[in-house]
């Protein structure tokens, strides 16, 4: 009689999806072009796989940029340049529920970007911006602007935000809130701070009870 082996079950893959991230390449107006002619900013973050799909995808952390042109090129200034870096992913992890949840309870939900200026990739002989992460967390991006890291914002879509929002009502718990400790029972002080004693025996003897 043979002995039956199984598998172990696979590990439970955390909920993802896949976006590309577009950053722009754009002329400074004003005084500040004469010590600075051109800035990098976020553009946009465009949901390129959903959950489903990104599940099966292998991941890709090369991220190469390719020069794209914008989809509503009468908004933006003449001489820019748009960079797309492919195929980054986006997960939702459980201990982080909070953060999503503060995202969910802003006006506008959004997708933060931490990007650096590279010097070893170039463009017209100045450091090319590199994104690094994408993500959904309000806490994630409070942690990155505190280290003094560059963190855009740009909205994330309605689809995305109702699959963040699913994600939270299934596994956020708010803290319950501290019960405040009642009036009665703070204790007395007098004028100048220190405790009060607080006799219950009444008082003996006559003298109009002196």
């Amino acid at each position: 009689m043979h002995a039956t082996h199984t598998s172990p079950a696979p590990a439970r893959q955390r909920p993802l999806i896949e976006v590309d991230v577009v950053m722009r390449r754009e002329p400074v107006q004003g005084p500040m072009a004469r010590w600075q002619p051109w800035r990098w900013v976020l553009a946009d973050v465009l949901l390129s796989a959903g959950p489903d799909e990104a599940a099966r995808l292998a991941p890709d952390e090369a991220h190469p940029p390719q020069e794209v042109e914008p989809i509503d090129a009468g908004s933006v200034a003449d001489g820019s340049q748009h960079w797309l870096y492919p195929r980054f992913r986006v997960e939702l992890f459980r201990d982080d529920a909070e953060g999503y949840f503060l995202n969910l309870s802003s006006p506008r939900p959004c997708f933060w970007v931490m990007w650096r200026a590279e010097g070893e990739a170039l463009v017209g002989g100045e450091p090319m911006a590199v994104p690094l992460i994408v993500t959904l967390s309000y806490h994630d991006a409070g942690r990155w602007l505190d280290a003094q890291e560059r963190v855009d914002q740009v909205a994330a879509p309605p689809e995305v935000v109702d699959w963040l929002r699913a994600f939270v009502d299934a596994t956020y718990v708010p803290e319950p809130k501290r019960r405040q400790r009642p009036q009665s029972f703070r204790p007395l002080t007098d004028r100048f701070g220190q405790p009060v004693r607080v006799s219950t025996d009444k008082p003996r003897g006559g003298n109009g009870g002196h």
